[in-house]
Formats: C-alpha cells, structure tokens, sequence
C-alpha cells in the first residue's frame, strides 16, 4: 500500500507536511557479543495517522488526503508544486 498524498486547501501546499503516526512494529533485534543493538527487518503490523500539518502556514484543519487521480494529475503537470507560496 502506498503512502498516502496530502494538499493544504489553505495555502496549496502540496509537498511538506508534519505527519504524526502511531505505529506497532515488530523488530528482529539483533545485539553483538558487546552488547550493540542492530535492529534488522522492522514490520509495519498497524498504522494510524494521528495528525497531519501544512509545514508552510501550520494549519492541520485544510490539509487533505488526494485522491489518486489527483495524485496522477499532480505528478505529470508538476512544475513549481515544490515553490511556497508568494506573500
């Protein structure tokens, strides 16, 4: 499953976001002879996303999930989706 693609109605940002999650992974810790931790194939086995805030104006209340034919329009016309916003 692909992550998920945000838009800020407010300012239409669309490419920097605060993203908050809470995960349940399972891990294979792996520790040397020395006592080093090497962790080594993390699972995802849930995901919730907590929160999602436009980096450019900080509001969370205009921040959208796309839609994947918006996703598609977006990634082909893409010029300047990366420029903030003008003040």
């Amino acid at each position: 499953m692909a992550a998920p693609r945000y838009r800020c109605t407010a300012c239409g940002n669309l490419t920097r976001f605060d993203v908050t999650a809470t995960r349940t992974t399972r891990s294979f810790h792996h520790y040397t002879v020395g006592g080093e931790l090497q962790v080594e194939e993390t699972d995802v086995l849930a995901e919730h996303i907590d929160d999602v805030r436009c980096r450019w104006c900080g509001t969370g209340d205009a921040v959208v999930e796309m839609a994947p034919e918006e996703q598609l329009s977006t990634v082909e016309g893409g010029a300047g989706a990366d420029a903030p916003p003008a003040e």
